[in-house]
């Protein structure tokens, strides 16, 4: 933690701003003009709306004052939003390059777990980008060896600390800093804070040694109790056919318009390889909207825009990663369908509830009995470019409405406003490998 984000990403910024320590650029050009640095502060608080939660704390404008920025806020800038905003901000690609490949490290640190072939690919990565960063920033001149301070050194030693501790998400949780900050509280004479503070250490110990002889640790929890995660809460719903996922308030009962119905009759053809006209005789009269869905299995909680507005400070959470099976050949009519699993990304505009319980709307369709069928609605973001080395994607356009089954939903991801144009935004997950669809043959 001290070593990344509260000394090498503050430096690394320092030496873009020219206020490192008074030292010019040198022979290189990797500084970032007043104006530019602005417009990426900005951005920065701006992007605090279009970042759900679940990603980390919301930032303010780092150019004006960078004294709030926690080291947790400092891993959401470097690792989610810099890559877009850095974006060919700098004089030459390489500048940024230098720095995307350090994200690149630092995301494979902070895998699950990590192989045998990852850990040699974070030695000699670490390797390389020590050498550039010599290259660039001391550019081997004497007057310029304040730019390597020891944390430059101490990053060759990160995979030897993950090989003997294991991967670093085990204890770069900032644990101490959060023990610290339950402790502040207890702080109630000026002039005596040690004493203040041994006592409530003494009691929290003594409290978790009765917990563990007692085996009380509900009764004594100092928090209130969280129910199981797949127990429903005040207003939600779950259904037997949807083992994954809770949908929660607002509800609504709607009368589709026809663009809508058309797209849920057109969903079912293809789902239930049945005729338009008999879907569409056999249709709900209810259709249910819900405004939000809970992914179960510590997933996101997404909100659906049609139903849930945005207000205040409220955090977007209505963009999500989305995959599902499209035919390779699909212009080609002659062709076999031949299926592939591809991810897409979008906002989700409506969660929409089917439920069949008439007896012959059952036999119709092909159903074994009563059945519900939860369908999501998704204006898909028409993909501009990608990163070559990080999952972002570019977006500025939307595409079509379409609808899918509520299970292709696979996560909630955030969105960062491109400085290289006005209306271009940058797609950023979180999840990585943990919230991928598997294809698995029947």
């Amino acid at each position: 933690m001290h070593l990344i984000w509260e000394n090498l990403i503050p430096n690394l910024i320092s030496l873009w701003t020219g206020g490192f320590k008074k030292l010019n650029q040198g022979q290189h050009t990797y500084g970032l003009s007043g104006t530019v640095w602005d417009a990426i502060g900005e951005a920065t608080a701006r992007s605090g709306d279009t970042i759900p939660t679940i990603f980390g704390p919301r930032m303010g404008n780092i150019a004006k004052d960078r004294s709030a920025a926690t080291a947790d806020a400092w891993s959401l800038w470097t690792l989610y939003l810099a890559p877009v905003l850095l974006r060919q901000r700098f004089a030459h690609a390489r500048y940024y390059e230098h720095f995307v490949d350090l994200v690149q490290l630092l995301l494979l640190c902070l895998q699950f777990d990590i192989s045998a072939a990852d850990l040699e690919q974070i030695r000699q990565g670490f390797v390389r980008w020590v050498k550039k960063y010599e290259e660039y920033y001391y550019q081997y001149t004497p007057s310029r060896l304040p730019t390597c301070p020891v944390t430059i050194h101490a990053l060759l030693h990160i995979a030897d600390g993950i090989k003997a501790a294991g991967p670093v998400w085990a204890y770069w949780a900032f644990p101490m800093e959060r023990f610290c900050g339950r402790l502040q509280p207890a702080i109630k004479n000026r002039r005596y804070p040690w004493a203040s503070i041994d006592r409530r250490i003494l009691e929290l110990a003594r409290l978790s040694q009765i917990k563990l002889v007692y085996n009380l640790h509900e009764e004594l929890s100092l928090k209130p109790p969280v129910p199981p995660e797949n127990v429903c809460r005040r207003g939600e719903v779950t259904f037997p056919e949807y083992p994954t996922c809770i949908l929660g308030t607002p509800r609504r009962v709607i009368v589709p318009d026809k663009g809508l119905l058309d797209k849920i009759i057109g969903c079912l053809v293809t789902r239930l390889e049945r005729q338009p006209n008999t879907i569409r005789m056999h249709l709900p009269h209810d259709i249910e909207q819900f405004g939000r869905v809970r992914i179960l299995g510590a997933g996101d909680i997404i909100d659906a825009a049609a139903l849930v507005r945005r207000a205040g400070d409220r955090r977007d959470r209505t963009y999500v990663r989305y995959e599902v099976f499209v035919d390779r050949f699909a212009r080609r009519r002659q062709r076999l369908p031949e299926y592939e699993l591809q991810t897409f990304y979008g906002r989700l505009e409506h969660l929409i509830v089917l439920q069949f319980n008439d007896p012959r709307g059952i036999i119709a369709l092909g159903f074994d009995g009563p059945t519900t069928i939860v369908l999501a609605a998704v204006r898909p973001c028409s993909i501009t470019g990608s990163s070559s080395k990080l999952d972002i994607h570019y977006y500025s356009q939307y595409g079509t409405l379409s609808l899918v089954d509520i299970q292709c939903i696979q996560c909630v991801v955030g969105r960062v406003p491109d400085g290289t144009s006005g209306k271009s935004w940058g797609l950023v997950d979180r999840s990585g490998a943990l919230a991928r669809a598997l294809a698995v043959d029947d």
